[in-house]
């Protein structure tokens, strides 16, 4: 007798403690070059990742973990707009989601809060157990803000939002700030 014959189409998802989400753009892979030895390409135009990088975080010789920076969202991905479903779904194996925001896009009539809203409203759609998952909010580019404001404009930025959950407010391209946030993770983590 013959044997059986399947055809089997397999999926492989990145596997990764903690999976950074955003708008294109928003310094998702300049955050996972400045927390990790992963050199993911850098460039000020939007889609510059196309595939999920990662990236080791060692925060001792004893404690690391794996993060993702997933190609940046855009409003409709749940639909799978872009490239929205392929990116969607790395971030369902992550046990925590990094929502990375620019504080100050370049585009005048861009409202980072409503992004923001939108953004996450697509992770709700795609799949409401990524919606509850457990979620920081990490703005990012505080850099191009004059110190005398950034506290400020974090703080209004956070209330606009209505955000309840934790807040980490870097500038990815100096490093500021991203060790205080590698270390709450790894705490969170273990």
């Amino acid at each position: 007798a013959e044997g059986d014959s399947r055809k089997l189409r397999l999926e492989l998802r990145a596997l990764a403690d903690v999976g950074l989400f955003g708008l294109p753009n928003a310094g998702k892979s300049t955050l996972i070059r400045a927390v990790s030895a992963a050199r993911p390409k850098v460039a000020d135009y939007p889609f510059t990742t196309l595939a999920p990088n990662l990236g080791v975080v060692r925060t001792d010789e004893r404690r690391s973990f794996v993060v993702a920076d997933i190609p940046g969202l855009i409003e409709g991905a749940a639909d799978g707009a872009g490239l929205g479903h392929q990116f969607l779904r790395h971030l369902q194996r992550t046990r925590l989601l990094l929502h990375v925001v620019d504080i100050l896009p370049p585009d005048p009539d861009a409202n980072p809060v409503k992004d923001a809203r939108a953004i996450a409203n697509e992770l709700k759609r795609y799949d409401e157990s990524l919606f509850t998952k457990e979620r920081w909010l990490v703005i990012n580019k505080i850099d191009l803000l004059e110190t005398s404001v950034r506290d400020k404009t974090v703080k209004a930025f956070v209330r606009a939002l209505k955000w309840k959950g934790p807040v980490f407010a870097i500038a990815a391209v100096s490093g500021d700030g991203c060790r205080a946030l590698t270390y709450a993770i790894q705490d969170w983590l273990d």
